[in-house]
Parts: structure tokens; sequence; C-alpha cells
């Protein structure tokens, strides 16, 4: 079966990412150490959308591709830059060894600790959500996306998905994000895709 197309923002970034992926990970392979894929971007910007079609167009590939949510390590609604150093330690570190990873989550309903959760080894793994390349370990990742669209798109589609949950937190959130991108992300990014128009610009890797 032909894979089907890959189109939108992923469309954009595919042609320069897939042959990168497949060249890591060819070097990779032995050691059993996977391609750490990071994606960020402020919230409502297009991350776990963006997650999920690149882990169908990785797995369409050949490749195999496992996705890791930030939402799930993010400590309560004041636990953004929180959750950077256990990202690091917990998930990548164990990543860039060759190891499987473990961490523990958060649970939204009872705002307590929820279940541990497992990373297994993959070709391809993908860290997605706010403030993975603001994390101390995001120069150990081998691609760093940036996600950008308008504020006010941004916020439509966050509360389009979340609003009833998110809307009495978007300010709150929205200066944790300030605070932790104020180091100057997005220029830790290899490319930067604008999820509006579809187009992507790159830096380092080149398209």
């Amino acid at each position: 079966m032909t894979p089907a197309p890959v189109t939108g923002a992923l469309g954009a970034l595919w042609p320069g990412l897939l042959p990168r992926l497949r060249e890591v990970a060819s070097h990779r392979t032995e050691h059993g150490i996977p391609v750490l894929v990071g994606v960020d971007g402020r919230s409502g910007s297009g991350k776990t959308d963006l997650a999920r079609d690149l882990a169908r167009a990785v797995a369409a590939s050949g490749l195999g591709c496992v996705v890791v949510h930030l939402d799930d390590l993010y400590p309560g609604w004041d636990g953004l830059a929180a959750a950077l150093a256990p990202l690091c330690s917990r998930v990548v570190g164990p990543l860039r060894s060759g190891l499987p990873a473990s961490y523990a989550s958060w649970d939204w309903r009872t705002s307590g600790p929820g279940p541990r959760r497992e990373v297994p080894v993959s070709d391809v793994v993908v860290l997605e959500g706010v403030g993975v390349l603001a994390s101390p370990c995001a120069r150990d990742l081998d691609l760093r996306v940036w996600l950008e669209a308008p504020d006010g798109v941004r916020r439509r589609r966050a509360l389009a998905r979340d609003g009833e949950v998110f809307a009495p937190h978007w300010e709150r959130w929205a200066d944790q994000e300030d605070a932790v991108f104020a180091s100057g992300v997005p220029g830790t990014a290899d490319v930067v895709v604008d999820t509006v128009s579809g187009t992507a610009r790159w830096d380092r890797l080149g398209s």
C-alpha cells in the first residue's frame, strides 16, 4: 500500500526531515540509540497535531516512532518550568544512552501524581510540548522544531480544544511561556514551521 501524501505543516517539514532521520537512524541502530526530535511552540501553535502526523509519517517510512507529550510531565498549571529537568534526567538522558526511559506522570483530573509511564527505545522519539527547546538538554536533541502561529489563531485553537479547562488559565500559562522562552527560543531551532501557511524555514539542516 502506498502511504498517503504528506500535506499541511508536516508537508513543508518532511522533505528536509526524512533524509536526515534515515541518515542519523542508520548510524544509531547498532547502538540502540534513537533519533530525538523536539517539537516546541507556544500553546495552540499545533505541536500535538504535528507530532501525531510526524509519528504516522515516520512509521509509514519504515522507522519505529514513539511520542512523549510534555503535558504528561507538567505538575499542574504552575509547573511548566518544573517539567524541564525531569524531561532531561528521566527521558532524554536514558534514551541518549540507549536505555528505555520512564517518568512519573501528572493526573490533571485529580491534580496529583499519575501512573509511571514507560518510553521504549525506538528508531525515532518525538518529544512534544511547550518548553522542550528551552530545556537544559535541548542541545542533546538531534532535530529541534519550532512552531509558529499568530496569537489570535493560537488562542482560538487552544480554547476550541480545551476551552472549558484551559480558558481560566490562559494568561497564567502564557506568563510562564514568556519566562521560559526569555532565553531566546526559537533561536536554538533547526527549523521553524508556520502552521498557518504550512511553510518551513530551515537553518542548520537545510532542505
